[in-house]
Protein backbone atom coordinates (compact mmCIF):
# COMPACT_ATOMS: atom_id res chain seq x y z
CA UNK A 1 0.00 0.00 0.00
CA UNK A 2 0.98 3.78 -1.28
CA UNK A 3 1.97 6.25 1.57
CA UNK A 4 -0.48 9.15 2.06
CA UNK A 5 2.60 11.13 1.71
CA UNK A 6 4.73 9.92 -1.47
CA UNK A 7 6.07 12.46 -2.92
CA UNK A 8 9.18 14.47 -3.10
CA UNK A 9 8.12 17.24 -0.92
CA UNK A 10 6.76 15.98 2.33
CA UNK A 11 4.82 19.34 3.71
CA UNK A 12 3.18 21.81 2.10
CA UNK A 13 4.94 24.94 4.51
CA UNK A 14 8.77 24.54 3.86
CA UNK A 15 9.24 27.63 1.91
CA UNK A 16 7.14 30.06 3.76
CA UNK A 17 8.59 28.45 7.15
CA UNK A 18 12.44 29.65 5.69
CA UNK A 19 10.87 33.15 4.42
CA UNK A 20 8.76 34.24 7.52
CA UNK A 21 11.50 32.58 10.22
CA UNK A 22 13.86 35.00 8.07
CA UNK A 23 11.89 37.85 7.91
CA UNK A 24 11.92 37.84 11.37
CA UNK A 25 15.36 37.47 12.05
CA UNK A 26 14.80 34.06 13.76
CA UNK A 27 17.40 31.21 13.52
CA UNK A 28 16.76 27.48 12.73
CA UNK A 29 17.56 26.96 16.83
CA UNK A 30 15.81 30.24 17.94
CA UNK A 31 12.25 28.85 16.44
CA UNK A 32 13.07 25.08 17.50
CA UNK A 33 14.10 26.81 21.51
CA UNK A 34 10.00 28.98 21.24
CA UNK A 35 8.42 25.61 20.07
CA UNK A 36 10.15 23.53 22.81
CA UNK A 37 8.14 26.24 25.23
CA UNK A 38 4.93 24.75 23.98
CA UNK A 39 6.20 21.70 24.53
CA UNK A 40 6.55 20.67 21.07
CA UNK A 41 10.28 19.27 20.63
CA UNK A 42 11.28 20.07 17.13
CA UNK A 43 15.44 20.22 16.94
CA UNK A 44 17.35 22.56 14.72
CA UNK A 45 17.62 19.83 11.88
CA UNK A 46 14.19 19.23 11.77
CA UNK A 47 13.31 22.76 10.94
CA UNK A 48 16.09 22.67 8.73
CA UNK A 49 14.43 19.35 7.32
CA UNK A 50 10.85 21.21 7.01
CA UNK A 51 12.38 23.96 4.98
CA UNK A 52 13.62 21.51 2.42
CA UNK A 53 10.83 19.95 2.76
CA UNK A 54 12.07 16.11 3.60
CA UNK A 55 10.11 16.07 7.07
CA UNK A 56 6.48 15.83 7.41
CA UNK A 57 4.95 18.77 10.31
CA UNK A 58 2.29 17.35 12.43
CA UNK A 59 -0.86 19.59 13.09
CA UNK A 60 0.12 20.37 16.76
CA UNK A 61 3.54 21.75 15.16
CA UNK A 62 1.60 23.99 12.76
CA UNK A 63 -0.13 25.15 15.67
CA UNK A 64 2.75 26.16 17.30
CA UNK A 65 4.80 27.53 14.45
CA UNK A 66 2.37 29.68 13.38
CA UNK A 67 2.35 30.95 16.84
CA UNK A 68 5.73 31.40 17.40
CA UNK A 69 5.94 33.35 14.12
CA UNK A 70 2.50 35.14 15.13
CA UNK A 71 1.11 34.59 11.95
CA UNK A 72 -2.34 32.62 11.12
CA UNK A 73 -1.80 29.30 10.01
CA UNK A 74 -2.68 30.17 6.50
CA UNK A 75 0.05 32.48 5.86
CA UNK A 76 2.57 28.94 6.12
CA UNK A 77 0.07 26.98 3.95
CA UNK A 78 0.01 29.71 1.28
CA UNK A 79 1.19 28.39 -2.08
Amino acid sequence: MARIIDTEKKNLIGENLKKLRTQRNMSQQALSDKLELYGVYVCRGSVSRIEDYSRTVTDIELYAIADVLSVDIHELLKQ
